[in-house]
């Protein structure tokens, strides 16, 4: 079963600023949210949680330095995906 999406407005200020500084990397962003929809603990994220500031949240990694910080939510009683940034290493944790 899929899971509905549901960017925070963090999120999508970190994929602007994200996609701002690598403007090639809208076609690896948006394979990575597919693939996050339809399986967010798939081998190929690399899904982990978080720890610290960001505990109770998970990342899942696409390609080289691609993170996106999620956390696991219901919709309508569906399962949901809140993102909450998107960016390089550094930049989300």
């Amino acid at each position: 079963m899929k899971h509905i999406l549901l960017p925070t407005p963090a999120f999508l200020r970190s994929a602007r600023r994200y996609l701002k500084k690598h403007p090639a990397a809208g076609e690896e962003l948006e394979t990575l949210l597919n693939c996050l929809s339809t399986d967010p603990f798939a081998p190929a994220l690399r899904t982990h949680k978080l720890k610290g500031a960001l505990v109770g949240s998970w990342a899942a990694s696409g390609g080289c330095d691609l993170r996106i910080v999620f956390h696991l939510a219901k919709h309508n009683h569906q399962p949901a995906i809140a993102l909450e940034a998107v960016g390089t290493h550094d930049e989300v944790y």
